[in-house]
């Protein structure tokens, strides 16, 4: 005799489908971030005179795969189904990074501050509707990535993001391709 199927509280059902969207699209995006900071380490780390911003980067991308090492274990934990457009992010964020990088430091760093601005009020939305929802821990383990988030772009701003040629047309890019990968992760 199998056991009894249980069946869900109201509104229990959509806080969990919540919650796995949540999941879904910040494993993706942590995914993509892994993959832009070796897009430009790709670049950087091949000329000596710029071990500087290699060793920035370095440290940047283990942040994100510790963000991304958490996200899995919550994937596993929670059965949540991954993004199917992992694949697109590996190839458009390790694009957009070394393209970022082949245009200078301080484009490499607009990209970060570009990203990290979105992430950073992405997470703070999240954070304030796991509250909400009584998801306390959950939220506490947001809350430090979005603080290392918010850390990785002050620390670009810090190194010149904003004196990048063309700096507001490529920030406006960037943010606005993260808002849409945000928007498309949540249900893809």
């Amino acid at each position: 005799m199998s056991a009894p199927r249980r069946i869900p509280l109201p509104g229990t059902r959509g806080k969990q489908e919540r919650i796995a969207q949540m999941v879904r699209v910040d494993h993706a995006g942590e995914y993509g971030a892994v993959a832009i900071y070796q897009g430009q380490r790709a670049v950087f780390a091949r000329l000596p005179h710029k071990a500087r911003i290699a060793a920035q980067l370095k440290q940047m991308e283990r942040d994100e795969q510790h963000h991304l090492d958490a996200f899995d274990d919550l994937i596993v934990s929670r059965g949540v189904r991954p993004t199917a457009l992992a694949p697109v992010w590996d190839i458009a964020g390790r694009a957009l990074g070394a393209a970022t990088a082949l245009m200078g430091e301080k484009a490499a760093h607009a990209c970060t501050e570009a990203v990290e601005t979105v992430i950073e009020g992405h997470y703070g939305r999240q954070i304030e509707e796991l509250r909400l929802m009584g998801e306390h821990d959950l939220a506490d383990t947001f809350q430090v990535f979005k603080d290392e988030e918010t850390a990785h772009k002050d620390l670009a701003v810090a190194e010149g993001a904003k004196e990048t040629p063309g700096y507001p047309l490529l920030s406006a890019l960037i943010r606005a391709g993260c808002r849409a990968a945000i928007r498309v992760s949540e249900r893809v």
